[in-house]
């Protein structure tokens, strides 16, 4: 348990940002979650265009510090290997 009145003051401002940190990784995986559906479905038009919402969101949570630059820049990358090939196939 906190003792000084600044470690007081941090547990506060700690619950604060989880309760926001837990909505933007929400918001990010549902994105994500959209464009793994359109990616199982094979349907290469919704693919993109999931993909296409999802990449701002992933780099906004990035900056947010919700999840770390590489980390976003790499699931980018990788989805958009992946819609990719798709587009190919189809």
């Amino acid at each position: 348990m906190a003792n000084t009145k600044s470690a007081k003051k941090a547990v506060r401002k700690i619950e604060r940002r989880t309760v926001v940190n837990r909505a933007r990784r929400s918001r990010m995986r549902t994105f994500l979650r959209k464009v793994e559906e359109a990616l199982a479905a094979g349907d290469a038009k919704l693919a993109a265009d999931a993909l296409h919402s999802a990449a701002p969101e992933l780099m906004r949570a990035a900056q947010h510090g919700v999840v770390h630059k590489n980390t976003a820049s790499r699931k980018v990358s990788r989805l958009t290997a992946r819609v990719k090939a798709l587009s190919a196939k189809n």
